[in-house]
């Protein structure tokens, strides 16, 4: 069965290239065919690594770009791809071989941050093993793409005294030979979506190309009159994200321990004409972005709570409304794919597709020709 064909009643398997099956069950496609199918007639080709749930092709197919090759461990991000472009990424990068990749314009990736063992080494090519950035650089050196574009945390700067980085550049500019603007920390907010996250990114160049450092301009701001109100439901949301009266105490009874230690860390209550703190997934996450919305009217809760649904209004951010933050359009599909969970986990791991069009758009002008 192709897994490029998603259309279907009430439920569909569909079969990535090395033979994994997935059930996607009460998934109903909003069109016909997947929400965002690659351009018919593409300016340049790209690859998608560790791609999550599609941000960055998001990105760079809005520019005209075509994807060739994506990546992704994460089975349940692989079921969000899959009912967004019809495709389900391979898996482990770490068993790809660089030489069945197809050839590409463009490497996209945001990689973790790994540390590497570089104590009284050079920090090279070599030192990288056993990292996953040492797959984005055999790929690079493999197929030769004619640019990167590479995301990471804000903490890669400071990662390891500042070694890390600069093995990376090292390795980038040094060894595989592109040119490399020096990085730029750019933050979503600035772009057009309420949600203050920072993010490095990192772009390059093939040598050959004859393109200068001074050539790329990371984009100025473009619009931050965003506000947390611009990506609220307009309709009342269920009373599942609202918290209850057990929960709030224990939240306060944690921020509590934790201002008595000094580290002041603890659920917040934001400001809806204002932007959203950074969406993450471990820990506080949701909690770190709590809103008072006093819509709701029926208080009887819809999933096994301690107490009692609070009159306050106080509720999470529903997962549609991190995918805003994130700035992915209302066409994409989640819901019915995974668990509310797993979509939480999603969106907090992916990016913010504005600032990374915005840079990209830099990017893509350089190296095609209208």
């Amino acid at each position: 069965m192709s897994s490029n064909t998603l259309i279907r009643e009430t439920e569909k398997i569909i079969e990535s290239k090395n033979g994994k099956i997935f059930l996607l069950r009460n998934y109903t496609p909003i069109k016909k065919g997947v929400p965002f199918p690659a351009p018919v007639n593409h300016k340049f080709t790209f690859i998608d690594l560790f791609a999550g749930i599609g941000g960055m092709r998001i990105a760079f197919q809005n520019l005209g770009g075509k994807c060739v090759f994506s990546s992704e461990i994460n089975e349940y991000s692989q079921k969000t791809y899959a009912a967004n472009f019809g495709e389900i990424p391979d898996g482990d990068i770490t068993k790809i071989d660089e030489k069945q990749i197809p050839n590409h314009d463009i490497l996209v990736g945001g990689f973790p941050c790994q540390a590497f063992s570089i104590a009284g080494k050079r920090g090279g090519f070599k030192d990288t093993r056993g990292t996953l950035f040492f797959d984005v650089a055999r790929i690079i050196k493999e197929k030769q793409p004619k640019a990167f574009f590479l995301e990471n945390v804000k903490g890669l700067v400071n990662h390891k005294q500042g070694k890390t980085l600069n093995t990376i550049l090292n390795v980038l500019r040094n060894d595989l030979g592109y040119t490399v603007p020096d990085p730029r920390i750019m933050n979503a907010k600035n772009f057009g979506v309420p949600q203050n996250r920072e993010r490095i990114f990192i772009v390059g160049f093939r040598g050959d190309l004859g393109i200068n450092v001074e050539n790329f301009q990371y984009p100025e701001p473009s619009d931050a009159t965003k506000c947390i109100n611009d990506i609220l439901e307009k309709k009342t949301v269920s009373a599942k994200y609202y918290l209850s009266t057990k929960y709030i105490e224990c939240l306060e009874n944690h921020k509590t321990r934790n201002e008595a230690k000094g580290n002041g860390f603890g659920y917040q209550i934001v400001d809806t004409k204002g932007t959203s703190n950074t969406i993450v997934t471990g820990g506080m996450g949701r909690e770190r972005n709590l809103i008072i919305d006093k819509r709701l009217k029926d208080f009887t809760p819809v999933t096994h709570i301690q107490g009692q649904v609070n009159r306050e209004g106080i509720r999470r951010l529903t997962p549609r409304e991190w995918a805003r933050l994130q700035g992915f359009p209302d066409e994409f599909v989640f819901e019915n794919v995974v668990s509310d969970a797993q979509a939480y986990k999603q969106f907090g791991n992916s990016v913010a597709i504005p600032a990374i069009q915005a840079t990209a758009e830099n990017l893509v002008s350089l190296i095609i020709k209208e």
